[in-house]
């Protein structure tokens, strides 16, 4: 769900690209990108396109035909990030970790053995199962190793810690629709001083112009280099976006994603359905919920009927997991208590209809007692700031 606030920004009458107010725009939206990082980096601004042109601006201006690039890859957007490198013409070597599981640090090291490693590209949040891989560890491996971590945090950003800085994660990239609540169309990235001078001491040209890093960051900084007409309306927002989660703060917002997460989860357990995956919570996206179809209850007519019945879209699945689970994501503003019953009473509807047995009410009782449990089922609850919102796209 966009948040209300950013789609009246985005209404907002256009500006010229050069027009001294935009540019003071621009500055505030590089400062906010900082506090969404967590980063002093002098490099945090938007690539105009979605979070895939964030993760291949990266990997495309870092990366020359030839080099080493390491991919720990257990989902689909890993495999992504292998047929980008590729694309490069790097020398690819994919550390490859069952689906539902992260990629353990020893394997990872075993990757990166012999000091020719350029690149660590590391997916930190795969969407696609469910997945919080640990950056931190990771990190101190790629430097030990000469290498450098390219993080793709399209879906962390705003919903869980990013902490690039203390982590020394060298380059982090991010979208716009998932937990910051804003359409589709930028993705924000930051680097620090260690990338940059890859990029500005490349041997060959950035084999795409549009999406060249040091170019785009010569763009966003005060010489206002001449790159591209940068998407207004969208511009507007990110900022306002990013705005939200300064208000908001930080823990704050980490907090609100993790409890409604939760209580998804305890509902889902009541309902007698079950995780997929096999780790534990620490390692688990805390918005994101990936639920085993139940054997006998058919996927899409489920996705179907809550389409129809309660304008509820929850996410299928790719590739060998395509048909066996649901991804339920609570991110950004759709991370509200009633979105969370209201999900819970139209699956348990729904899989009636398919001849699942469950307990009347118990999804519902099961979240709430959690609210409860947390001290977040009065009137002070912890999404009351975000104002009225009606269901999703969960």
């Amino acid at each position: 769900m966009a948040d209300p606030r950013v789609l009246r920004a985005m209404s907002t009458p256009l500006l010229g690209q050069f027009d001294p107010e935009f540019t003071a725009i621009m500055g505030e939206v590089v400062e906010l990108s900082r506090f969404a990082f967590q980063t002093a980096n002098a490099r945090a601004f938007p690539v105009p396109g979605t979070g895939r042109a964030g993760l291949e601006a990266a990997i495309v201006s870092l990366v020359e035909p030839g080099d080493r690039v390491v991919v720990a890859e257990c989902g689909r957007f890993g495999l992504l990030t292998i047929e980008i490198a590729e694309r490069c013409g790097a020398e690819v070597v994919p550390v490859r970790g069952e689906w539902g599981r992260i990629i353990e640090p020893d394997a990872i090291a075993s990757a990166l053995e012999g000091g020719r490693t350029k690149i660590l590209a590391v997916v930190h949040g795969e969407t696609s199962t469910g997945v919080l891989q640990p950056l931190e560890e990771i990190a101190r491996l790629a430097h030990a190793h000469g290498a450098l971590l390219v993080a793709d945090c399209v879906v962390t950003l705003g919903g869980c810690a990013v902490a690039v800085d203390r982590w020394a994660v060298d380059v982090a990239t991010a979208g716009t629709q998932k937990c910051l609540s804003c359409p589709s169309g930028l993705a924000p990235v930051t680097f620090n001083a260690r990338a940059e001078r890859v990029i500005r001491e490349r041997r060959s040209k950035v084999r795409s112009n549009y999406l060249d890093l040091g170019q785009l960051a010569d763009y966003w900084s005060p010489a206002r280099f001449n790159h591209h007409t940068a998407p207004t309306s969208m511009v507007y927002g990110l900022r306002e976006a990013l705005r939200a989660v300064r208000e908001e703060g930080l823990e704050a917002r980490f907090a609100r994603h993790r409890l409604h997460g939760d209580a998804l989860r305890a509902g889902i357990d009541a309902l007698g359905l079950s995780l997929f995956g096999k780790e534990p919570p620490e390692r688990r996206l805390p918005f994101i919920t990936p639920v085993v179809v139940p054997e006998g209850v058919d996927d899409l007519r489920v996705r179907r009927r809550l389409i129809e019945d309660f304008a509820i879209e929850i996410g299928a699945a790719f590739g060998p997991l395509q048909g066996k689970i649901w991804r339920i994501g609570t991110m950004g503003y759709s991370a509200q208590r009633q979105n969370i019953l209201l999900c819970l009473t139209a699956l348990e509807s729904v899989l009636r209809g398919e001849g699942f047995r469950a307990a009347a009410g118990a999804g519902v009782d099961a979240a709430l007692a959690h609210y409860a449990a947390a001290g977040a089922a009065g009137p002070l609850a912890v999404d009351d700031n975000l104002g009225a919102g009606g269901i999703g796209r969960l």
